[in-house]
């Protein structure tokens, strides 16, 4: 039995046991192994999250040595004091000024924590992780955290967090030692993780409801989230490829149900109640930045 008939007799048992208990199921960032599964189904729909870059880290030298903006920033890193150590994960779990450094970057997101773009949990589970600690003078000031990605020899950045601190180029230095060190432990797959409606991600017709909500938060959601500013610096280091992301909804039409049931699973409050804590998340700051410049 190849792996994608294992896959589908696995998600089928899977949707069997949640149709007994009552449940609809929506499977959250599928990629293209899924894909392949429910193509075809018409009692599936799909619509398009965003996309991830990938690359081979092997090749990661060549693209720096290509990008002189890139080197500019990492140089720029470099001549502030900035230098990146990776930590074993007995080090980093729960390290208090790792923690004030999750601290500092959550305290600057106007959305509030959500289990898939901005994570508050990274540093209780790292038994398996691979942790990268910027330290400036001493002290850190940023860290990343890549998880493994057995089935493709390779890992998920999935947080790249830096601190008050912290100076241009923090980032891209944590991101190139990364790339540095797994490539020598002989990875072959390295992914930065989804840029949400991403233009990268191939169209898929989705109901028209979907599609001007989409739309509409595109364009003017950056007061929560910079979508498009995330997408331009993963864009940046010039990807190998951009992999298309998913929700897979096992009923014909991706209805406002399955939309809702995704937000309250990766929310740590009902959806209504985390917009509100949005918008008033994002008057707040409104006003920090006019009394900032009311005092230049």
């Amino acid at each position: 039995m190849c792996a994608e008939d294992r896959l589908a007799d696995v998600s089928a048992e899977f949707e069997r046991d949640a149709r007994t208990a009552g449940d609809r199921v929506c499977y959250f960032g599928a990629g293209e192994r899924l894909e392949t599964v429910y193509a075809r189904r018409v009692t599936h729909s799909m619509i398009a999250l965003g996309a991830q870059p990938s690359w081979d880290p092997r090749r990661w030298p060549q693209m720096i040595a290509a990008r002189a903006s890139v080197r500019a920033q990492l140089n720029r890193a470099r001549n502030k004091g900035v230098a990146v150590s990776r930590w074993p994960s007995e080090r980093a779990t729960r390290n208090p000024e790792l923690q004030r450094c999750l601290a500092e970057w959550l305290q600057a997101r106007p959305l509030p924590p959500l289990h898939f773009l901005v994570e508050p949990q990274t540093l209780a589970l790292l038994f398996d992780r691979e942790v990268f600690v910027a330290e400036r003078q001493g002290a850190p000031v940023g860290f990343l955290v890549a998880s493994p990605v057995p089935a493709r020899n390779g890992w998920l950045i999935e947080q790249f967090v830096r601190g008050r601190r912290a100076t241009n180029g923090t980032a891209e230095l944590l991101i190139d030692t990364a790339m540095r060190t797994l490539a020598a432990q002989h990875a072959t797959y390295v992914t930065l993780g989804l840029a949400p409606l991403s233009r990268h991600a191939r169209p898929i017709p989705g109901p028209l409801w979907l599609r001007v909500l989409l739309g509409w938060v595109r364009l003017h959601g950056r007061r929560f989230y910079n979508f498009e500013g995330l997408e331009t610096f993963k864009a940046k280091f010039q990807p190998d490829e951009w992999e298309d992301i998913l929700a897979i909804y096992s009923e014909p039409g991706f209805s406002p149900r399955a939309l809702y049931a995704i937000a309250a699973a990766f929310s740590d409050r009902s959806p209504p109640s985390m917009l509100v804590r949005a918008l008033w998340k994002a008057v707040r700051q409104e006003g920090q930045w006019v009394a900032e410049r009311l005092h230049r």
